[in-house]
């Protein structure tokens, strides 16, 4: 179960990261991915931590 959680914090990580290399060279592209990334993996993480508290596996 951490190593899901952990796939979703270093899916947020990386956005985070893109969306900084976005902002910095100016490319708004790469800013917007970023920004997607990052929201997904927080989302996912979220998913996935609660979850484990109601005891439902975080699949449909």
């Amino acid at each position: 179960m951490g190593e899901k959680i952990d796939q979703a914090a270093k899916k947020a990580a990386l956005g985070s990261v893109k969306e900084a290399l976005g902002k910095v060279i100016g490319n708004e592209r790469v800013e917007a991915e970023g920004a997607a990334e990052k929201a997904a993996g927080k989302a996912e993480g979220r998913k996935k931590d609660t979850s484990s508290v109601d005891g439902k596996s975080g699949h449909s």
